[in-house]
């Protein structure tokens, strides 16, 4: 998704109720982490039908939500992830048949790249939608690039916006961390249900959430066993407040395959054709892990992978049960499919991967189990920030963990 938050660089954290500064540090902004800036908002075409309910209306958190995504910074963070932005555009160009002479709708276009690439496929009009004021901005882009006859820019909510047409292709980067995070899927479902003709396309068509054990020795002793010895003076008394400030929180970082215990476990599979409002309102996952190794178990990584394929009557998306059975299921034919990953052994993107950190870490040996329960929630305080319930045993040991990532 263009236009969410900024990720910290390699090496760095972000952890817990710190936003992003478009600069590069961390800093206290409206208690919320914007990983991208928008919720869309296109003018809306009704294609005939009739409004059955008022839109939710628009909260003070969906509002400084927006505002974060106003800075040029945020959008230049993402186009420069070059994983990003070229899946996308490549998927663009594999699905030009799907494209080019038909109407398009891009949810949270942010300065109007996906939009641009659509019109560069041939599209023959193209919806850009974006809540935040960077739309203004994309308008220009598109005005630069003599393609204000394609690309209508539509500065609003998706739920707000009025489009006089069905689309036959949804396009949306809406992935935050953790996938779910900002809770922007929820914008590309209901621009789905409002437009989408029926055998109409979405990209990415379908999205996995994944989590798995992690050990991270040099972390730790980067945050807590510092401490100890500074300069030759026993600090050690600051360590729990140091443990407290460094995992109470969800932290995003990069962690490399090394990193991770077990096979990864399957959270959440999302089809973007089918999947609901109230499916995102919580998931729950009993997970069981066996360690491939002796080492200090540190706390759980998630991250996700996205996939392009074409429309749902050509190409059946993965079953939940043959996913979970093979967690990192890769398509018989590569050509099938175009996949966006953000595992640790993949090539770093700015989603990086999210962290649940233990206070202290737990001993295992090789091929001991570790399982429990995971549930992700919408917080009521606000639903794009995410509540996350942990539950986990270990050699005859059980823990609960609790965090809010915002």
């Amino acid at each position: 998704m263009e236009g969410m938050s900024r990720s910290p660089p390699a090496g760095s954290y972000s952890n817990g109720h710190h936003h992003k500064l478009l600069g590069g540090g961390t800093a206290q902004r409206d208690h919320f982490r914007s990983r991208r800036s928008r919720q869309s908002g296109v003018t809306r075409v009704s294609s005939g039908q009739q409004e059955t309910e008022a839109p939710p209306p628009c909260t003070d958190f969906d509002k400084a939500y927006f505002q974060s995504y106003s800075h040029v910074g945020i959008h230049e963070e993402m186009i420069k992830d070059r994983v990003r932005t070229e899946t996308y555009k490549t998927a663009i160009l594999q699905h030009q048949s799907y494209i080019q002479g038909k109407v398009v709708v891009d949810v949270g276009c942010g300065t109007g790249i996906l939009s641009i690439f659509c019109a560069q496929a041939g599209a023959k009009r193209v919806y850009a939608v974006d809540a935040s004021e960077i739309a203004l901005q994309a308008n220009e882009v598109v005005k630069a690039n003599n393609l204000s006859d394609t690309v209508i820019v539509l500065h609003g909510r998706v739920e707000d916006v009025q489009i006089d047409e069905e689309v036959d292709v949804i396009v949306s980067e809406w992935m935050g961390y953790m996938l779910l995070y900002e809770s922007m899927l929820g914008s590309v479902i209901v621009a789905r249900d409002r437009w989408l003709r029926p055998g109409g396309l979405i990209l990415p068509s379908n999205a996995v959430l994944y989590m798995a054990p992690v050990t991270h020795p040099d972390r730790y002793a980067e945050s807590i066993d510092f401490w100890r010895n500074v300069y030759g003076i026993d600090m050690s008394p600051i360590m729990p407040l140091a443990k407290q400030c460094a995992f109470e929180e969800p932290s995003v970082e990069t962690i490399s395959g090394e990193n991770v215990l077990t096979w990864p476990h399957v959270v959440k599979h999302v089809d973007c054709y089918t999947i609901t409002l109230q499916e995102l309102e919580s998931v729950t996952t009993n997970f069981k892990f066996q360690s491939m190794m002796r080492a200090p178990f540190h706390g759980f990584a998630f991250w996700f992978d996205v996939e392009f394929c074409g429309t749902t009557a050509e190409n059946d998306a993965p079953s939940s049960e043959s996913t979970k059975s093979n967690p990192r299921r890769k398509r018989a034919n590569p050509s099938e499919a175009l996949v966006l990953s953000t595992a640790p052994e993949d090539p770093p993107t700015h989603w990086q991967q999210t962290m649940i950190y233990f206070y202290d870490p737990i001993e295992v040996e090789q091929d001991q189990v570790i399982d429990g329960k995971v549930t992700l929630t919408q917080s009521k305080e606000n639903a794009r920030f995410m509540n996350i319930h942990l539950e986990y045993a270990s050699g005859g040991r059980s823990f609960v963990k609790e965090c809010v990532l915002r």
